[in-house]
């Protein structure tokens, strides 16, 4: 497993806490937002798509730290934009740290290496570094040459000074299972703690909307991904979330286990989905129609999603609140990953030429076409 085992006590303590308390909903991860401005402007993200005055925008510490004690999740997952480009984003860290919450601070790295002397070594604080393939595939997808060897020079850095050191990967329906593979080889010999994947979520503003997966290329992507594992790979999430994204176990959507706090407060539903906001952790909880959402509710825009932020609290649920997810948790830790159910037939679907994406030629990171917040955070430079 890639989690300590203090914080897997940590999270079974608390699921067990919360299941004693008769409650129904409860937070599992905060997702943090400080800010949305980015120094990449990737094809697959709709994370991004704002005006620049909201670019130019961040939370403060206060308010960070506000929502970490409103919610009360034990895990805090600081996803982007880049968090880096945050001014204080030390300050943040170290009063998330001080609370003694298991922290994920997401990057693409750009900026990890030039930024850890500003940050300590801690159990509670982990970075989490976005690859989404081997260096051809991964600077496809971040639409900027050598951010690949950029990421993985900081990776080294970061796991030489003693940091722990995740992966997370988005998987689309052009990403070439041998070469993730090479990629987890390549990972584990480097040292990261563990691998965290997921496959992309259909973001209507995304600038590609080629190469989202439908929830069966899901099933059968993933089965060849993780095909026969290597013992030697070791993957940051639940058993039960990754035989439910081969298809082998069924799982309800868990809008409200990763609730998102940003620049506009707390976000209806969850991370993916924004249909309005709340002004407190309490409001989002009492107003938001969670039956509304989620695959079984027959939301048109959840019919494809299989993303960890949905879906991973699920499998926890369901490992610490029912005996057979418990049983089979267990079984996939000690004895490795179930034999594949059979899928549906489906008639063959034609899939975009890995040769012709490996032969696109991606701008140099000089020449490359600067988001339209780039000013703003060539500005900031001096500061962080």
């Amino acid at each position: 497993m890639g989690v300590p085992v203090s914080q897997m006590w940590t999270v079974a303590s608390y699921v067990l806490g919360q299941k004693l308390r008769g409650r129904k909903r409860f937070p599992l991860v905060l997702m943090l937002e400080p800010l949305f401005r980015c120094n990449l402007a990737c094809a697959g993200c709709g994370k991004i798509q704002y005006p620049a005055n909201i670019l130019k925008q961040n939370l403060s510490v206060e308010d960070c730290l506000k929502a970490v004690d409103e919610c009360g999740a034990p895990m805090v997952s600081i996803p982007g934009g880049e968090p880096l480009l945050h001014p204080e984003m030390d300050k943040i860290v170290a009063g998330i740290v001080e609370r003694k919450k298991y922290l994920y601070l997401c990057t693409n790295a750009i900026l990890l290496k030039k930024h850890l002397s500003k940050y300590t070594p801690s159990k509670y604080l982990s970075f989490s570094v976005h690859l989404d393939g081997p260096r051809e595939e991964h600077d496809l997808a971040v639409c900027r040459e050598g951010i690949y060897d950029v990421a993985i020079e900081a990776i080294q850095a970061a796991i030489d000074a003693g940091f722990r050191v995740t992966t997370n990967t988005t998987v689309f329906n052009n990403s070439e299972p041998e070469k993730l593979r090479e990629m987890f080889d390549t990972l584990m010999g480097m040292g990261v703690e563990g691998m965290m994947l997921s496959p992309g979520y259909q973001y209507e503003k995304a600038p590609d909307q080629e190469h989202f997966l439908s929830r069966d290329e899901t099933f059968r992507l993933f089965r060849r991904i993780l095909d026969k594992p290597k013992k030697s790979w070791v993957f940051n999430q639940s058993p039960l979330f990754m035989e439910f994204l081969k298809g082998n176990w069924k799982l309800e959507c868990t809008p409200w286990g990763n609730p998102t706090y940003n620049l506009f407060g707390w976000q209806k539903p969850c991370y993916l989905l924004q249909d309005g906001y709340a002004n407190s952790f309490q409001e989002l909880m009492d107003t938001v129609d969670w039956d509304a959402y989620g695959r079984a509710s027959g939301n048109e825009r959840c019919q494809d999603c299989m993303v960890h932020c949905g879906y991973e609290p699920s499998a926890v649920n369901a490992t610490f609140g029912t005996i057979s997810g418990l049983f089979a948790s267990a079984v996939g830790v000690l004895l490795g990953p179930q034999a594949n159910k059979k899928l549906p037939d489906l008639p063959p679907k034609a899939s975009p030429s890995p040769t012709t994406l490996v032969n696109l030629t991606l701008p140099s990171r000089e020449s490359a076409p600067k988001p339209h917040f780039e000013t703003q955070a060539s500005k900031e430079k001096s500061s962080v």
